[in-house]
């Protein structure tokens, strides 16, 4: 798991995450897309590892205005379901930028082991202009489902 100088723990490879998240039975991982992304594109299943994936939007389509109230909501979830400040947290967008914002949103807010999963769910645009190929959630063939 990398740092350089960034607002949060790190950054990590959504297979250093999927190993983290086994690892340890508190850790947990927050996905920040939209509800139009989570049910058409889908989401990351942690099923196999005893766990599910937290869901709160950083940004709401079609404005894709921040949710200012995103860390408290995180926080005020992850507390209920026994994740300290000090629990390892990694958060999950399409490509790996909200989820950059995110993971800063919540270290603010105390809790020291946020990280950004690099490539996010999808990734970037490939030649094609597709995601979901090159790097990512998806194409390093970690389990996900679709509603």
């Amino acid at each position: 798991m990398s740092s350089s100088n960034r607002p949060y723990a790190g950054d990590v490879t959504p297979e250093d995450a999927w190993a983290a998240l086994g690892a340890d039975g508190a850790s947990a991982l927050v996905d920040v897309r939209t509800v139009a992304e989570w049910s058409f594109v889908g989401v990351a299943d942690l099923g196999s590892l005893g766990k599910s994936p937290l869901f709160q939007e950083w940004q709401s389509y079609p404005t894709m205005q921040v949710d200012g109230g995103f860390a408290d909501r995180v926080a005020e979830a992850l507390a209920a379901g026994g994740v300290t400040p000090e629990t390892p947290v990694f958060f999950l967008c399409r490509s790996g930028a909200r989820s950059q914002a995110a993971a800063a949103a919540l270290t603010g807010r105390g809790f020291s082991q946020c990280f950004n999963i690099l490539g996010g769910f999808e990734g970037p645009l490939d030649g094609a202009r597709h995601r979901g190929g090159t790097s990512g959630w998806k194409a390093d063939g970690l389990p996900w489902m679709q509603s």
